[in-house]
């Protein structure tokens, strides 16, 4: 391969009188100003364009036209081989065309390759085809244009790159590249392409604004530095001879690059300068916002955006922030560097971020690092309400309330306290009593209790205490009444009593426990005990009721010398509670007869009497003897008494506790002179006493008189 150079040198002074002629160009011949002409073969091509003048070959080929041009034969490569030819790099301040005339023949209508056309700029990469050619376009010559609008100090270099066809026929030929100072007629020329500056994400419009011959059914392109091209585009005809073709470009990071405009048409091509695409980053901070003070609806920060990552200048600040467990989130426009956030729920944890804006759309930054913090404790909004019983029993209440809710507590830390208190009897004489307190824990996830161990018929003052860190609140007390129970025993020692021979006087206190009203009092008793063998014990039971205000009771009917067994028990409507025990024996009592008069005597003489004596009444214990005592009726003593001492004994026939005696005849000697008898008759009245002995007292319990009749 060899090199030559082909330099296209442009006149400084250009006078108006040649305006039509060009100011630098190569026609190839030998006659053409080799300072003007110079060229250079590509190095990274696979062969090198020829320097062709047929006018020298020996033998010259009909299927090219006679001249001097630079020249490439298909056959004699193969196919997809590529030789380029680079022109001198041109750094121009004005309208300016450039034009060529380019050869493509195969005599049998095979193609011979194809014909590209690159602008370097800046000695950058060629990146993609201006303007291309390909296939057979007869054998002739064809001119092109190739209005440039790159200006100084952009330099820039044309390329002409020939490609070998698969079929290898052929010829490639180019011939009279001339620069022209004066505007293109076959093509248009577009305006100055500006620079395009945008935020990342956002779409970049180029508007290519095209002058001179255009038509819409031509293609417009969009070119990057690297060779892509952008082909969509919309297009909005300015005058008959402007066209504006608008392209967008998303912004992204990446894409920040060289862009220029492209409109191609077999005529040749337009080509404006390289806009860049400014893609600017928003700024976003580095480091969280710093926490000054929190509060329990507010929190005070300092914004921290001394260091941020982006592109400035920042020309708006705003803090985004959000409950942790929420969704939504809140922006505010910030205008100092502290900021305080208000109307924050208690206890609550945010994530609060600093968002940056720069100038342009989408200017605003992502939201930097949050800083997470939680809000303070505020005191509960209000006491609980709707405290209500569901179950009232005697020793216990169902209690319920209702739910508890953040709402209530503005806090996650709190506790539930239940609250009650009732009166009880101190058990002394002055009717005191004592009250009890207690404050039970409750469960903060449930919203009843059962309050349990209550004495029965008691008012019971219950209130709910609600508490967290920064406060407490309590409800209002609500009375409930709990149900009457069984009542409890009647103390032994408030049993008092009074015995007598045949009643007792019970006397007693209401228990100390009534759990309720009371609504009788029951008496029971039963003779267990006697000292009278007269006595069957046993006895039976019997009952006895009282009403609620009377606490005494006397028995009657009573034997005497007895021990009965007497229970008390109090009732109220839940019924009768324990019953309290006492024994109680009653006193002795002096023997008695039951009959009045003494039985007549069942016989008579002068110094006896004989009288049958039945039993007498025991009361108590049992009779040891019984004194026979006889006296004058008018009481005067008798010369002689003699006591008679009979002993009882047991009945074989009658009734239980009878007693038969055996009877004896005793005489009794006359109280009165014998004289006195013999002269006239008189009856003898005698007073029998009987004295009834007890065996283990000893004293005389009773007199009976008999009157014995003569």
């Amino acid at each position: 391969m060899f090199s030559a150079a082909l330099l296209l040198m442009l006149a400084v002074g250009i006078c108006a009188d040649s305006m039509e002629r060009p100011t630098a160009g190569c026609t190839f011949d030998e006659d053409s100003d080799s300072g003007l002409c110079e060229y250079r073969q590509g190095q990274e091509d696979d062969f090198d364009w020829q320097l062709i003048r047929t006018y020298n070959w020996p033998h010259p080929t009909t299927d090219l036209l006679p001249g001097s041009f630079m020249m490439v034969n298909a056959s004699q490569h193969l196919g997809g081989q590529r030789a380029q030819l680079h022109l001198l790099p041109l750094s121009e301040n004005d309208t300016h065309c450039i034009q060529f005339s380019y050869f493509l023949y195969s005599r049998d209508g095979h193609s011979p390759g194809a014909l590209q056309v690159y602008i370097r700029v800046n000695g950058g990469s060629k990146g993609s085809a201006v303007w291309n050619i390909s296939g057979s376009q007869g054998r002739q010559w064809h001119q092109v244009e190739l209005a440039v609008s790159t200006f100084w100090p952009t330099e820039y270099q044309v390329i002409f790159e020939a490609t070998v066809s698969d079929e290898r026929q052929g010829y490639i030929a180019l011939d009279d590249t001339v620069l022209l100072n004066y505007p293109c007629y076959k093509v248009p020329h577009f305006s100055r392409l500006g620079d395009v500056e945008v935020n990342a994400g956002q779409n970049a419009s180029f508007q290519c604004v095209a002058t001179g011959k255009v038509s819409e059914t031509e293609p417009f392109l969009l070119e990057r530095r690297n060779g892509v091209v952008l082909d969509t585009s919309l297009l909005s005809r300015l005058s008959h001879k402007r066209l504006m073709a608008t392209f967008q470009v998303e912004a992204q990071r990446g894409e920040q690059d060289l862009y220029r405009c492209i409109t191609l048409s077999p005529r040749g091509a337009a080509i404006s300068n390289f806009g860049e695409l400014i893609v600017r980053v928003p700024p976003t901070p580095i480091a969280p916002p710093q926490l000054l003070r929190a509060g329990p609806t507010y929190l005070i920060i300092q914004l921290n955006t001394n260091s941020i990552v982006g592109d400035g200048p920042v020309i708006r600040r705003e803090i985004q922030y959000r409950a942790s467990q929420s969704t939504w989130t809140e922006t505010h426009i910030v205008g100092s560097l502290t900021y305080k956030v208000w109307h924050l729920e208690p206890d609550t944890e945010y994530q609060i971020s600093v968002m940056l804006t720069r100038p342009g759309e989408g200017g605003t930054g992502a939201p930097g690092p949050p800083l997470v913090s939680r809000t303070k404790c505020a005191e509960p909004m209000r006491a609980l309400r709707g405290l209500t019983a569901t179950e009232i029993q005697p020793r216990q209440l169902a209690l319920q309330w209702e739910p508890l809710g953040y709402n209530l507590t503005r806090c996650h830390t709190y506790s539930l306290s239940l609250c009650y208190r009732y009166s009880m009897p101190t058990g002394g004489s002055g009717g005191n009593n004592a009250t009890v307190r207690e404050c039970l824990s409750v469960d903060r996830n449930t919203s009843h209790f059962t309050l349990r161990d209550l004495p029965p018929f008691r008012a019971v003052h219950v209130r709910l205490a609600l508490a967290n860190p920064e406060g407490k609140k309590e409800s209002r007390e609500v009375t409930f009444q709990t149900e009457e129970d069984i009542p409890g025993g009647i103390a032994p020692e408030s049993l008092t009593f009074t015995p007598l021979d045949d009643m007792i006087f019970l006397k007693w206190e209401e228990p100390v426990e009534p759990n309720g009203l009371i609504t009788q009092y029951e008496i029971s008793y039963q003779s267990i005990e006697s000292s009278d063998p007269g006595i069957n014990v046993p006895g039976p039971r019997r009952t006895v009721s009282k009403l609620r205000n009377e606490t005494y009771h006397m028995f009657s009917g009573l034997h005497p010398g007895t021990t009965y067994l007497v229970s008390v028990r109090a009732r109220t409507t839940k019924g009768f509670g324990q019953t309290a025990l006492t024994e109680i024996t009653t006193n002795i009592s002096a023997p008695v007869f039951d009959y009045e008069d003494i039985p007549s005597p069942l016989s008579e003489s002068e110094s006896t009497i004989t009288i049958l004596l039945r039993p007498a009444l025991g009361r108590g214990a049992p009779v040891s003897a019984y004194q026979v005592v006889v006296v004058e009726e008018e009481g005067r003593p008798c010369s002689l008494v003699e006591v008679l001492q009979v002993g009882p004994q047991k009945a074989q026939q009658g009734g239980p506790g009878k007693e038969n005696l055996s009877w004896r005849t005793v005489a009794l000697a006359p109280c009165v002179p014998a004289s006195a008898a013999a002269a006239q008759s008189f009856a003898l009245l005698y007073e029998l006493l009987s004295r009834l002995k007890l065996g283990h007292s000893g004293l005389d319990v009773g007199e009976l008189d008999l009157h014995p009749e003569h």
